[in-house]
């Protein structure tokens, strides 16, 4: 088993992004952290010591090209987890050389006498079985001795067939085949931990079940990199997972392009390069305060595997020779005289020119020149003029050479013949995997590419493609990407200094800024060393890593190899085994320590939290406070106020203001920084408050703010000792609240949320008590309202449908509407005959002479908006509502003009209000549709048979006809009264009368019109524009239409629905005139 200790609580994988950024690392090394600025999952964190126990676990990483062939999956859970199938000879477990005595005896059988010969296995293999070694005992570890397996697998299907390449979705049976394989190799207990599939690539990561409790926030993710750049033939799947909530870990299992061109090699680079930067997983908070984006990328974990067919080969090495060459060392795993044997021996022997291994493009030789001869007899190294090499010599053991210093032996083989790989050239030219990838020493044979069922035969086909590692493992610590990223900007100081240099005209530094001179080409070297192998040191030893949350966990490699003696597919499978220490969370412990800091916060916060006191000044003169306290009173009802301290606005009346004022108090001993926040109103509507609420600052340092939500939202600063007033006003003048209001679908509830930077949010409920109005409903329930007015039924349901329709009928129109017509004639009859007086007596001019549209055109009012002319407007509302008289509260010193001036506008308003108008938008379109009829036509009625005909139309709404006949009745009188027309005066002798083209109406045969020179009446004339301008004032606010989508439409429809009102008042006086 592996080393291990008690079992951990798995943690969910996805939590809250705590607030706060832990402080950047400039350096390499211990985080820095500001204790005064700790969070609370910071201040658990930074007491990690106390609850984390060091713990180490095995990780083994294998990969395999399975080539889509069948009868692989036999093979997967023998090697990768039973660690069987591996050559000792040929994976640098045992030194051998060219000139070992070639017996063919299996070296294990003559131990054991159990494991059968390579002849054997090769005649045995099938494609229904298992191609392992019979009797072969485990050379690698396996089984429960390892805690984490990470396999990668690629061309788990045809990845050349269009088919497969066109999928839109993985095909679950090809996973399943492989995970019942490894299920069935793996001891009981072990889980799935980590899936993902990209066509034939396959990343499975599996745990024992103590480690699978100690797993979290797992997250899968693929690239596909294929044709055109996205095709998912070649890519990457990957995993990441976190151990004991302290350690990130990732998988990569990518196959990249395939070719041993140089444009193959560029594509190779560039598929990896799209690898590393498309990669992502969703992020998550690991407890350090670090701030987190919604995903993360490669280079963010503690530790990554990079493994797969990288498909990287040798270069510029002639393929037949490297062929030839590596079956010198592979023939000896086959037993002299076999059909097997003579294959290779022929291989060998295929052309008399001895094997050299040199560069074909420049034509010099490797670092390790070798020649050696095709025939079995002789082998001649041109430099150490070694004794020919004899099939029949007897070689001591003992006395062999060290297998790096012996010509003829398998690891000089393999060193010289690594220089040459593409994957080592690419990362010495910073290409591709340079930024702290590293790899383990390669001792074994090239995977690629053998004959499938061969231990030993290299490609055998005509294209006889060269051996190459294209399978590769490779791993990075968190430390390896710091080094190689402060290398680079190391380089670059570096070069922007030279570059300075330069530019001055200086080509070397002064004598004086030389602390000692230097050339890294000559000085340290000694050549009794031999050149120095950077990946082979950095893989010996074991790695100290810091870890993102500041662990120092430790990663050491142990065994990397092939498995030689798996037959089943062209490539051989990789294993490498990795021992990795790290410290992982006791829960148990986590949890003490976070109750502990949770205490001590509560205690420091209490110290230092801003202390805001909010004082509410009610209507009668009483003034609750609001503080820090009030927050553990446990409330559940904001507008009981029995149980919680609010603004109440008492009774809110319709288009009146209403204001109540809150203190807010800094009563900490710190600075105290707050605002109004947003919440949510309705559905998709967020705000600060209803729109019907305003609010203003009223404090030396403020400015007198609007309602405006940005004022609203700003932050404000108390200081300690400090205060400022907010005046929150109530006024409802919007007809939808006023409508829904009446119906009972809202009410006058509201919560104010003010958030105190450091400090707790404070909620100020809001609330009043709506009084029933007669403005905003229908003439229908109008004329239901009983004698004593709306009021009557303030406590009554309203919100129930049937509420108005359970009374009654009161009236054939409304009440509401007939006194207002009433007293507007009235007042109008009274101020114009003051008017008339008050001309002899020289005063001023009369406000119709200001606006023909007087009363009713604000621009004549003579009481201009303010609090005199609101007081005025509540007044006359308030004894509509409750069928008081209008004025029976008003002062006798407000003047019969503003009395009329103020009735006007609330009869504009009543009118404006109503939900139907007084024409429908129904018996509106019926009228329309008669005018455009006669417009067409160009046919014009004479105005009694235009009147009797829009009569007719509104009939079909009694009530409707009803209202349209008071209206205009009474706009005919306020004209009569404003504007007498009386028979023209003759004009004066010595002066001309003017002239004014009239045009009369048209002959009803001809249909057209001529025109004649009349003399006009100043009277007539003025009539005229009175009669014009009442009628587009109440046109608007009584028909309801449709709105046309085009101005010049627009323009038609008012000119219409003047026309309707104007008919009935012109035809008064034309009759009189």
């Amino acid at each position: 088993m592996s080393s291990l200790t008690a079992p951990m609580v798995p943690r969910l994988g996805r939590v809250r992004t705590t607030p706060g950024a832990f402080p950047d690392n400039s350096e390499i090394g211990i985080p820095t952290e500001d204790t005064s600025q700790l969070s609370l999952s910071q201040a658990v964190y930074a007491r990690k010591a106390e609850y984390t126990h060091p713990k180490r676990v095995r990780v083994k990483v294998g990969s395999w090209n399975v080539a889509g062939l069948s009868g692989t999956d036999k093979d997967v859970g023998g090697w990768f987890v039973g660690g069987r199938g591996i050559a000792e000879a040929l994976a640098g477990l045992e030194s051998t050389s060219i000139d070992e005595p070639h017996t063919g005896v299996d070296t294990k059988t003559v131990e054991s006498g159990t494991r059968e010969t390579v002849d054997h296995q090769e005649d045995r293999a099938t494609k229904k079985k298992s191609t392992l070694p019979q009797g072969d005992d485990s050379t690698l570890e396996g089984g429960d001795d390892i805690g984490l397996y990470a396999l990668g697998l690629q061309e788990v299907v045809d990845i050349s067939s269009p088919a497969e390449a066109l999928r839109l979705y993985a095909d679950p049976s090809i996973a399943s085949k492989w995970k019942k394989a490894l299920a069935a190799a793996l001891p009981p207990g072990y889980r799935l931990v980590a899936e993902q599939q990209l066509m034939g690539l396959l990343l499975l990561v599996y745990a024992s079940e103590e480690i699978a409790s100690s797993i979290s926030s797992v997250d899968t993710s693929s690239v596909s990199t294929g044709l055109m750049g996205y095709m998912s033939n070649k890519g990457a799947v990957a995993a990441r997972l976190v151990l004991g909530d302290t350690t990130r870990l990732v998988f990569i299992n990518s196959h990249l392009a395939a070719g041993a061109e140089k444009a193959n090699l560029d594509r190779r680079n560039w598929d990896a390069a799209q690898v590393a930067s498309r990669l992502k997983f969703d992020s998550f908070d690991d407890g350090s305060g670090s701030s987190n984006a919604s995903h993360e990328g490669i280079g963010n974990e503690d530790f990554a595997w990079w493994f797969g067919d990288l498909n990287y080969r040798l270069d510029k090495l002639p393929g037949d020779d490297v062929r030839r060459l590596l079956m010198l060392h592979t023939r000896n795993e086959y037993d002299i005289g076999q059909r097997r044997e003579r294959a290779i021996e022929n291989e060998i022997e295929r052309t008399s020119s001895p094997i050299v291994i040199r560069d074909r493009e420049a034509g010099n030789r490797s670092s390790l020149d070798s020649v050696v001869t095709s025939s079995s007899d002789t082998a001649v190294d041109d430099f150490s003029n070694t004794p020919s090499i004899s099939t029949s010599t007897t070689v001591n053991h003992e006395d062999m050479p060290d297998p790096y210093s012996d010509p003829t032996s398998l690891q000089t083989t393999l060193s010289s013949l690594l220089p040459h790989d593409q994957l080592h050239q690419q990362q010495a030219s910073r290409k591709a995997f340079h930024d702290g990838w590293r790899e383990g020493p390669i001792n074994f044979l090239p995977t690629y590419k053998y004959d499938v069922g061969s231990v030993g035969m290299f490609d055998s086909s005509e294209k006889k493609r060269g051996p190459s590692w294209c399978d590769r493992i490779i791993f990075r610590t968190r430390r390896d990407r710091q080094e190689y990223e402060k290398k680079v900007r190391e380089e670059e100081i570096s070069r922007k200094r030279d570059e300075e240099m330069k530019s001055r005209g200086v080509d070397t530094a002064d004598d004086d800024e030389i602390l000692f001179d230097y050339d890294p080409e000559t000085d340290g070297a000694d050549e009794r060393l031999g050149d120095y192998d950077e990946q082979l040191d950095m893989s010996n030893h074991d790695d100290v890593g810091l870890t993102k949350t500041s662990f120092e966990d430790t990663l050491r490699l142990d065994i990397y190899t092939s498995h030689q003696r798996v037959l089943s597919s062209d490539h051989k499978p990789l294993s490498a085994i990795f021992e990795l220490s790290y410290d992982a969370f006791v829960p148990e412990l986590k949890a003490k320590v976070h109750q502990e800091v949770v205490r001590e916060h509560d205690r420091a916060e209490n110290e230092a939290r801003p202390g805001i006191t909010i004082a509410v000044d009610h209507h009668d003169g009483k003034s609750l406070l609001m503080n820090k306290a009030d927050s553990s009173a446990g409330r559940t009802d904001p507008f009981n106020p029995d149980t919680s301290e609010y603004v109440d606005f008492g009774d809110v009346r319709y288009d009146q203001s209403i204001s109540r004022s809150i203190t807010i108090a800094n009563t900490g001993r710190v600075p105290a920084r707050f605002n109004f926040v947003d919440k949510p109103l309705h559905e998709n509507l967020a705000g600060v408050s209803q729109s019907w609420l305003s609010m203003r600052f009223d404090h030396p340092d403020e400015e007198t703010l609007s309602a405006k939500q940005a004022d609203i939202r700003r932050e404000k600063t108390l200081e300690p000792g400090d205060a400022m007033n907010v005046i929150l006003t109530v006024r409802i003048e919007d007809t939808q609240h006023l409508r829904s209001l009446n119906e009972g679908r809202e009410k006058i509830e509201d919560v104010l949320v003010l958030r105190v930077a450091d400090g707790r949010d404070h909620f100020l409920p809001l609330r009043g008590t709506w009084m029933q109005s007669c403005f905003g409903r229908n003439i229908d329930e109008l004329i239901r309202i009983p004698e004593g007015g709306v009021r009557t039924m303030q406590h009554q349901h309203s919100s129930k449908p049937t509420s108005f329709k359970e009374q009654s009928i009161k009236w054939s129109a409304p009440r509401e509407l007939f006194r207002l017509t009433e007293t507007t004639e009235e007042l109008v009859e009274s101020v114009a005959a003051e008017t008339r007086r008050s001309a002899y007596e020289g005063a001023n001019a009369p406000p119709w002479d200001i606006d023909t549209g007087w009363p009713f055109a604000p621009a004549a009012w003579r009481l201009k908006d303010g609090r005199d002319r609101d007081a005025l407007k509540v007044q006359v509302r308030e004894s509509l509502d409750s069928n008081q008289p209008l004025f029976s509260s008003c002062s006798a010193e407000v003047s019969t003009l503003s009395r009329l001036e103020v009735v006007a506008e609330t009869l504009l308003t009543f009118l404006r209000t109503l939900q139907d108008g007084i024409i429908t938008e129904p018996l509106w379109i019926d009228l329309e549709r008669e005018i455009a009829a006669n417009e067409k036509a160009k046919r014009s009625l004479p105005a009694p048979e235009e009147q009797s005909w829009i009569l007719d139309v509104l009939s079909n709404a009694p009530n409707h006809n009803i209202c349209f006949v008071f209206l205009t009745s009474m706009l005919a009188r306020v004209a009569s009264e404003i504007s007498p027309v009386h028979p023209p005066l003759p004009p004066p002798p010595s002066e001309s009368p003017p002239v004014v083209e009239a045009t009369p109406p048209s002959s009803p045969k001809s249909g057209k019109r001529k025109s004649a020179s009349v003399v006009a009446n100043p009277a007539t004339e003025r009539r005229r524009l009175v009669d014009q301008a009442l009628s587009r004032i109440f046109s608007d606010a009584m028909i309801r239409g449709p709105t046309p989508p085009r101005e010049k439409e627009r323009k038609i429809a008012e000119e219409r629905m003047k026309r309707v009102v104007e008919v009935f008042l012109k035809t008064r006086w034309e009759s009189e005139t």
